[in-house]
């Protein structure tokens, strides 16, 4: 596979080298919007808690004795004060918990991937660092560093695995946040403004995802 070199960043913005990219990941010409539609409604139903839930004729309070005598009162019938056709009754066909996860194929999902990548990449909003070994956990220092990289609105900052001193100093900042490359998923691909990689893990992602 041929491919094409990037260039690797210091916390100072000054280019210290390449990096060896796949246009089959991130070069991607003809983007498939739906197949990347797909692939965050895949994301957004798996996280949903799905603990909705109503109660039905057997769980509402209330006696289960019969209010009065089926025949010869005129009125209509009841056997319980717990019917749903009444006030504080229960409720019928109401939600359960359920899960909202559904089968998406590992392929589509990682095709996927490739496009949310080469959107990014085409956009200008990919960018790749040494490594993200920072020096103390503030998030100010942080913020300064991310200033100088020339990120201003929100980031997503990628390592190959989780660094505490920059957790820490993202923890405090709800426009940036920090995840391991293997947990990259299209929805906050596309939910930040710009994503921020150390080198090694583009590499450890590309190697996942590539066809």
């Amino acid at each position: 596979m041929a491919v094409f070199q990037y260039p690797v960043v210091n916390f100072e913005n000054a280019q210290v080298g390449t990096v060896d990219l796949l246009p089959e990941v991130f070069k991607l010409e003809d983007i498939n919007q739906h197949l990347i539609w797909e692939a965050v409604r895949h994301f957004l139903a798996k996280r949903r808690q799905g603990t909705a839930k109503t109660k039905d004729k057997s769980e509402v309070s209330g006696s289960g004795k019969k209010l009065w005598k089926q025949k010869g009162t005129g009125r209509a019938r009841i056997g319980s004060i717990r019917s749903p056709l009444w006030r504080h009754g229960g409720t019928v066909h109401g939600p359960r918990p359920r899960s909202y996860d559904y089968a998406f194929p590992k392929k589509a999902r990682r095709s996927a991937l490739r496009h949310a990548l080469s959107v990014k990449l085409a956009a200008g909003q990919l960018m790749v660092v040494e490594h993200w070994e920072v020096e103390t956990h503030k998030t100010k220092l942080l913020i300064n560093t991310l200033s100088k990289l020339g990120v201003a609105g929100s980031a997503l900052l990628v390592g190959t695995e989780a660094s505490e001193k920059l957790v820490l100093a993202a923890g405090n900042n709800p426009k940036v946040r920090t995840i391991e490359s293997l947990g990259v998923n299209v929805y906050e691909l596309l939910k930040y403004d710009q994503v921020v990689f150390s080198k090694d893990a583009i590499l450890a992602l590309q190697e996942v995802v590539k066809p």
